[in-house]
């Protein structure tokens, strides 16, 4: 054999193994490649129409416009493709930081590695909540029951016993075996740890035979963009209706019927809006990278709109408020109270009871608390007995029996059962008196004032084979283990920002009620009402519940099923949950909460998967600055769809307007092209790339009823595109009288550019925003190529006449930029003046309460 099962490969036979077999991944489906996107532009009406409109210009004999136009079709699918890549990028990506990883053993030291890096012979750790990476052999460890259902359809798990010293992997092994040693790729643990050997990887795995089809998934749209996809169709209907109104009304009026079918085509483009979805998929492509960049996994698109209305964050403690790095900081045994401050210089009494306490952690250990406990075995005295070799038996932790036990084999018959939990629950297995547990209780919570997380520990001396039942066992009480996780220096901070947000900070843990409130006050969540306790939640009816959920912020002494109950809780009484989780039976919770959050390093895989975000790093700042970064997505997209609506009113308008009133048609096919040209990066590039508003964590969070684009956005929508309608048609009405044709529609046009840009710029900028700000570069590029377009157009005689178009004069140019200034401006100011009266109004009324405040407070005699 290459490796021994303990040790596993070396580094470079794994390389060389890598090299010679692939990865372990099984095939899927590949990007969205350049060509593709290209084919499903075409497919798109907007490219659609404006094909028919260069088809029927080069029919016409109007070569210029024709090839105008078809040139126009080219860009707007360059923008597009160059938008989707970006998206693409942004997701594969993501798709990078998604990857599983898995524990292996190489070189005799535990290492975690991204799965896809596995080979054949490589020795995995494997343990409850995980999935299986690839196909292998049980080795060690206890009897595992996994599910494998995802290979059987069978839901009922399976036990895996040990693989024989002579037994070796068997080619007809299929999954659903009870009481072999097969595991396979994609199976459940759902109870129980163990070592294992990788026999087969990728492809070659039972998964790989069968999943190939995996790959031909589609994914499918989020909620939101279904919305939008529906919206969208909806306006293109009546975009059509509009098309054929303008066609007939220009038929009718002006008796020049191949004028009226380029006026409707004209129409169509002008209305069908095609940016809504393209807007949709940039936001949450790019929006999901931006949160990746904060250390925060989106796993579910659609949890984008949620975030940033979370009311309420329920976290666990351990290693999201704390930094998750245990350490043993006071022994308790009968002889008394052990701070330890030097490790080398233990006494025996301390070192006994470690020694138990470790008996009864994990011989390679994950949780923090047995990583703690080895890490102070290692300064003790070297002994020899049980802890060389495996534990004979385990009997894991359970809701109704909160400690590990672990028993080991000693000389014949004889066997060791070393006990660790709660110290209820050590208590309780003891059969302590009423009189002890009250004795020990007191020094249960002056460990628990310091903020220290207490184990209790015992022993048990077995001859024979162990019962079923611990219980039956006669245990004796060993002591109890204080352990230090120090709050995250940043969390105390990170907790105001939530606070000044509106957002509520719950802290769910096991811990003892004392420790929980000690660290909570550290933090700085509220602690005014007290912490309720696990036990105290069961016996609530769900009104009291409810009633005492809208002031409790600290809960001790939790199971995991208890989550789920606080969060249908606070559900009804509507507030929007996010909720962290790491285990198995946190799954449920992570479910029913509408953001599931679990944590990336030490949750489970049930725990991510059925979580819509995941913490890379298992940090409470992470959450927050998630909830930050989710209110500007959800705002920016706001503004972006309130843009596009906004820019074709006036599109639409002028469409239609000059036609009804007997005017000269103001807008052509290319003339919409070229504005389309200026919109889709517009709103896809400027509004993703703004910044969060200044008070964006200071305001409380929306409404859960409130639409993303709903009344309100479309009642701006239509004050603002009136606005720009108005203007820019009032420039053309009175530039007819007075000038040419050419040049009134060349001012019309500026004017209509010139508010389109006006306008995005009013959009986005923020109250006290700097219009030159650096993140705005991707504004003033588009503006400026906008305008050298323009000027283009303008000064060459040979475009002029495509666009049926002339340079206005300088009264008329300068009439026409400031319609624009005023009609894309002049809601954007006025709101902007009404903020800032509002900010120095309430910085007044701040001002006189200080000076009230500190009068008040003054000393007889005018003394401060």
């Amino acid at each position: 054999m290459a490796a021994e099962p303990l040790r596993g490969l070396s580094e470079d036979e794994a390389a060389l193994r890598l090299g010679q077999d692939g990865a372990n991944e099984l095939p899927r489906a590949a990007g969205r490649g350049l060509l593709r996107i290209a084919a499903e532009t075409m497919r798109e009406p907007m490219f659609i129409l404006l094909m028919v409109a260069a088809v029927l210009y080069l029919v016409l004999g109007d070569l210029g416009e024709g090839l105008f136009i078809l040139a126009g079709a080219l860009a707007t699918i360059g923008l597009v493709i160059l938008q989707e890549a970006r998206s693409e990028r942004a997701m594969a990506a993501l798709r990078d930081l998604a990857q599983p990883v898995a524990r292996v053993i190489r070189g005799g030291a535990e290492r975690r590695i991204p799965a896809r890096e596995l080979v054949v012979g490589d020795v995995v750790l494997v343990g409850e909540g995980e999935r299986l990476p690839a196909d292998g052999l049980l080795v060690a460890g206890d009897m595992l029951g996994v599910d494998e259902s995802a290979l059987t359809g069978e839901s009922a798990p399976v036990s895996k016993r040990w693989a024989q010293a002579s037994e070796t992997l068997n080619s007809d092994a299929a999954p659903g075996a009870e009481l072999g040693p097969h595991l396979y790729a994609g199976a459940l643990v759902v109870r129980g740890q163990g070592v294992a050997r990788v026999t087969r990887t990728g492809a070659d795995t039972a998964l790989g035979r069968i999943g190939a089809s995996l790959a031909a998934i589609v994914q499918e749209p989020t909620p939101l963009q279904r919305k939008a996809g529906r919206l969208v169709g909806l306006l293109g209907l009546l975009a059509l209706g509009y098309c054929v109104l303008v066609a007939v009304a220009y038929g009718l009026i002006r008796d020049d019927w191949v004028g009226g079918v380029l006026a409707g085509v004209t129409a169509a483009i002008a209305l069908v809006p095609e940016e809504f979805p393209m807007v949709l998929a940039v936001f949450l492509a790019l929006g999901a990278w931006r949160l990746a960049t904060h250390r925060v996994l989106v796993r579910r698109s659609a949890v984008i709109e949620t975030l940033g209305g979370a009311t309420v964050l329920c976290v666990d403690k351990t290693g999201t408020l704390t930094e998750n790095r245990m350490e043993v900081a006071r022994l308790w045994t009968e002889a008394g109270d052990i701070a330890i401050e030097d490790p080398g210089t233990l006494a025996d009494e301390a070192v006994q009871l470690l020694r138990l306490a470790g008996l009864a952690s994990a011989v390679r250990p994950v949780d923090p608390m047995d990583r703690a406990i080895r890490d102070r075995l290692r300064w003790a005295p070297a002994e020899p007995g049980p802890e060389a070799s495996e534990p004979e038996r385990c009997w894991p932790l359970q809701p109704d029996r909160m400690a590990v036990i672990q028993a080991w084999r000693k000389d014949g018959a004889a066997r060791l059962a070393a006990a660790k939990g709660a110290p209820e629950a050590i208590f309780h297995l003891c059969r302590l008196s009423e009189r002890e547990v009250r004795r020990l209780h007191e020094v249960v919570d002056d460990f628990a004032r310091q903020g220290l997380r207490v184990l209790g520990v015992a022993s048990a001396q077995i001859e024979g084979e162990p019962s079923d039942d611990p219980h039956s066992m006669a245990f004796q009480f060993a002591g109890l283990v204080g352990f230090l996780d120090p709050v995250r220096a940043d969390v105390p901070t990170a907790l105001r920002e939530a606070h000044a947000a509106g957002i509520s900070v719950v802290m769910i843990t096991g811990d003892h009620p004392a420790t929980a409130r000690a660290i909570a006050e550290t933090a700085g969540i509220d602690i005014a009402v007290g912490v309720l306790t696990g036990p105290e939640v069961a016996a609530m009816s769900t009104p009291l519940l409810r009633e005492r959920l809208r002031t409790a912020r600290v809960f001790a002494r939790m199971v995991p099923e208890q989550k789920l109950r606080l969060v249908e809780a606070l559900k009804a009484n509507g507030e929007v949950v996010a909720m962290t989780g790491d285990g198995v039976n946190d799954a449920p919770a992570l479910e029913a909460a509408h953001i599931g959050v679990a944590m990336g390093k030490r949750g489970t895989d049930v725990a991510r998967e059925a979580a819509d975000l995941v913490l890379l790093d298992d940090s409470f700042v992470a959450i927050v600055g998630g909830v930050r970064l989710g209110r500007r997505i959800f705002m920016n997209l706001r503004k972006a769809l309130t843009y596009v609506t906004a820019i074709h009113v006036p599109i639409a308008g002028l469409a239609l307007g000059p036609i009804v009133l007997g005017m000269p048609p103001l807008l052509f096919p290319m003339h919409v092209v070229l504005l389309e040209l200026v919109i889709d990066p517009m709103c896809a590039l400027v509004f993703e790339g703004e910044p969060s508003e200044a008070d964006a964590m200071t305001r409380p969070p929306r409404r859960p009823d409130e639409a993303l684009f709903g009344p309100a956005q479309l009642a701006l929508a239509l004050a603002q595109g009136g606005g720009v309608l108005l203007g820019v048609f009032g420039v053309y009405a009175w530039a007819l009288e007075v000038y040419p044709e050419p040049q009134a529609r060349g001012a019309a046009f500026i004017a209509l550019v010139g508010g389109n840009l006006v306008l995005a710029l009013a959009d986005t900028v923020s109250v006290g925003g700097r219009l030159l700000a650096t993140h705005r570069w991707a504004y003033w590029s588009i503006a400026a190529a906008a305008s050298g377009v323009l000027a283009l157009v303008m000064a060459v005689p040979a475009l002029a006449k495509v666009f049926s178009m002339a340079l206005p004069d300088a009264r008329l140019l300068i009439l026409a930029l400031l319609i624009a200034l005023v009609s894309g401006g002049w809601l954007g100011l006025a709101l902007r003046l009404r903020a800032r009266s509002r900010s120095g109004q309430a910085g007044t009324r701040s001002t006189r309460q200080s000076s009230m405040t500190r009068t008040n407070t003054r000393r007889p005699g005018g003394v401060a």
